[in-house]
């Protein structure tokens, strides 16, 4: 890391320097700032924070290791981990959506706006597209929907169709579907109250849209029951897919070892580290969620 400087447009705190031999992934420490933190329905929240225009080389599928304030009397010792929602390069901004669940989460919930908030990144290999790719299909469930939202960024600035499979429990916690929609994508809600979750059902629906040749890529992330739908359609009609894997971090950058998972790599059990080789892998090497 260089030594701190100061970002005058936010007067925050900045460290910045590589985290491994690759050039282009420069990540850094800030104190962003935050704008808004509000609910978006019972269970989960987006959090939009002010950032130094560093923390916007950010990409699709990368995160960010922020700093959670303590919602209690203990300290919350590590980072935790979180993929960016959106991008707002224009205002400087991330978004971050989350669940309210653990100590962490719940103390991200207790800022307000003007609060400072440590963030590190951005982390991580995220998503790529290949230029050949035309129309591609996202499928997640739950808080994963975050993780592929910005996919619709990404698709709409290389002029790629999407299709975008949102699974839930229920209507009233599908998530994404506005950012989806905004970015031109075809949006289908899958969710359990209805059954229409069922894999079955969304196995017809792949099936279609390979069917239609608008799928030249899968994408997903959130279940396992669906990566493994995903990797035995993608086996069977020869279509490449990508995963964003979750995993418990502690130090972000690989040192650690802690976010180590099993992949097959040409036939072969390898371990990989989530947070330097992925968040997000070849969809065919995954061996499970």
């Amino acid at each position: 890391m260089t030594q701190a400087k100061t970002d005058h447009y936010t007067n925050s705190a900045l460290k910045i320097g590589q985290v491994d031999n690759y050039p282009d992934r420069v990540a850094g420490e800030f104190i962003s700032k935050v704008v808004s933190n509000d609910s978006v329905n019972g269970e989960y929240k987006l959090i939009v924070v002010e950032v130094h225009e560093a923390a916007l080389r950010a990409y699709a599928g990368q995160m960010f290791h922020l700093l959670c304030p303590s919602p209690d009397s203990s300290e919350v010792w590590m980072r935790r981990p979180m993929s960016i929602y959106r991008i707002n390069r224009d205002a400087r901004q991330l978004e971050f959506l989350y669940k309210v669940e653990g100590r962490g989460t719940r103390g991200i919930a207790t800022l307000n706006a003007g609060d400072e908030f440590n963030i590190a990144g951005p982390l991580g290999h995220g998503f790529t597209l290949d230029p050949q790719w035309k129309n591609i299909v996202v499928l997640g469930r739950g808080v994963g929907l975050a993780t592929l939202a910005p996919l619709s960024q990404l698709a709409a600035d290389n002029g790629v169709g999407v299709t975008a499979i949102l699974s839930a429990r229920s209507p009233d916690v599908v998530m994404s579907r506005d950012l989806f929609e905004a970015c031109g994508a075809k949006v289908v809600t899958v969710v359990d109250t209805d059954n229409s979750s069922e894999v079955g059902n969304v196995e017809k629906i792949l099936a279609g849209l390979i069917a239609e040749k608008k799928a030249d890529a899968f994408f997903t992330c959130g279940s396992e029951r669906l990566l493994k739908l995903m990797q035995r359609l993608g086996r069977e009609h020869n279509v490449p897919g990508q995963v964003a894997m979750e995993q418990i971090m502690v130090c972000g950058i690989g040192a650690c070892y802690v976010c180590m998972r099993t992949f097959e790599v040409n036939g072969e059990k390898v371990l990989k580290r989530v947070c330097r080789d992925g968040p997000v892998f070849n969809m065919q090497e995954a061996v499970a969620w």
